[in-house]
């Protein structure tokens, strides 16, 4: 009976590391940090700087592609 337990116990612990370490893998955060931490303005607007970024390049690949053609 006491194996049981302790392997129950092994196993809700193992659970909970995975979904802690797996929701920080899923967010592009270092894995021991913690995942309740909500994202500061800064990152945020970090993120969107570089969508922006990349939008921008890609319309300006499209133009040039599109002025080559012609």
């Amino acid at each position: 009976m006491k194996s049981i337990k302790t392997a129950i116990l092994w196993i809700l612990i193992g659970l909970l590391l995975g979904l802690w370490f797996g929701v920080n893998l899923g967010r592009d955060k270092p894995i021991y940090s913690n995942p309740f931490d909500a994202d500061t303005l800064e990152d945020r607007a970090r993120d969107a700087g570089e969508a922006a970024g990349e939008l921008l390049e890609e319309t300006g690949r499209a133009i040039r592609d599109t002025l080559k053609d012609e």
